[in-house]
């Protein structure tokens, strides 16, 4: 079975990679910054002491005044997990993060789900279209406030 890293762990290697990129810590997940997600996700990947290989899963969150981006991390190598939090800016209009596809193909498709559902843009993505939803559907039906 693997090890879950803690918050307080995850969070103290993502500062030796870039000092400003941690926003806050809990018990079992990291907060970056949208900007600093880029470099932080490839040193995650391949700095030997980390190694996360691979995305488990991509996930968003509706909360009442902003959306967050949710992404279980695995190594294989390490045997070990960790989840790392990206809150979409302030507000609920356009909420965006850099995509992680270039780091991590399986984000493709999960970006796209999150996109099509939730509205969460990923800068970067060559391929930011609807994956479930006909194109021309109006809104995104899994937002809180989603009329339809």
């Amino acid at each position: 079975m693997s090890v879950a890293m803690s918050g307080a762990e995850l969070a103290e290697a993502i500062r030796e990679i870039d000092s400003d990129a941690v926003t806050d810590h809990s018990d079992d997940a990291v907060w970056v910054t949208p900007s600093s997600w880029p470099d932080v996700a490839e040193k995650l990947r391949d700095l030997e002491a980390l190694r996360f290989e691979m995305l488990t899963l991509l996930t968003t969150v509706d909360y009442v005044d902003h959306f967050e981006v949710v992404y279980h991390l695995v190594s294989l190598s390490r045997n070990r997990t960790g989840v790392v939090k990206i809150r979409c800016g302030e507000g609920r209009v356009s909420p965006s993060v850099p995509t992680a596809i270039n780091v991590w193909r399986g984000a493709d498709l999960q970006e796209r789900e999150a996109y099509d559902l939730m509205g969460v843009n990923f800068d970067g993505h060559p391929n930011m279209k609807r994956l479930m939803l006909w194109e021309g559907f109006e809104g995104h039906p899994l937002r809180k406030d989603y009329l339809r």
